[in-house]
């Protein structure tokens, strides 16, 4: 079981993640955590905890399939998650390893939802359907028209992808602090 974020990057470690690995998991991370800042800010309820730790550990399968990690596949994300149940992760954590990805099904949390968006915003890149499929969750948990957070959403988006080239680069060139 996973209560916080050292104990999910500990266990990546444990099981021969790459410094470039858990690297990436942390500015994934960053990303969701401004996504909380804002969702905080909203008054939503949800469950901050699981957005980090599946942040955190979205890409575990990349440890056993790492020619992932540079190119296309999605092996990674079965392996990934029976990989973590196998080590007694929550599975509602360890879910979030296929649906970070697969998150065009029906069904996702809105916490899957926001690992899946900081996944992508993390780089800089926008990605309308699954963010209108987040904006759609938070209207409904609020009982509202999704216009009527679309633009402050929307803003909080683009300023987590405004980072992106930043992070990438963090990316590129950061050991593992």
């Amino acid at each position: 079981m996973l209560n916080t974020t050292t104990e999910a990057y500990q266990l990546l470690s444990q099981l021969g993640a790459s410094e470039r690995l858990l690297t990436h998991v942390k500015l994934v991370g960053e990303a969701a955590d401004m996504l909380i800042t804002g969702f905080e800010n909203m008054d939503l309820a949800f469950d901050a905890n699981l957005i980090r730790l599946g942040a955190a550990i979205h890409d575990a399968g990349k440890i056993l399939h790492p020619n992932e990690l540079d190119g296309p596949g999605s092996l990674h994300e079965p392996a990934g998650e029976k990989m973590l149940l196998g080590q007694g992760v929550q599975s509602i954590v360890a879910r979030c390893c296929v649906s970070h990805a697969q998150w065009q099904g029906e069904g996702l949390s809105l916490e899957e939802l926001a690992v899946a968006t900081a996944d992508k915003l993390w780089k800089g890149k926008r990605e309308a359907e699954l963010e209108l499929k987040l904006i759609h969750a938070i209207a409904q948990q609020k009982h509202i028209d999704h216009w009527e957070i679309f633009t402050s959403l929307d803003d909080l988006f683009e300023t987590i992808a405004a980072g992106g080239s930043e992070r990438l680069e963090r990316s590129r060139y950061k050991t593992n602090s």
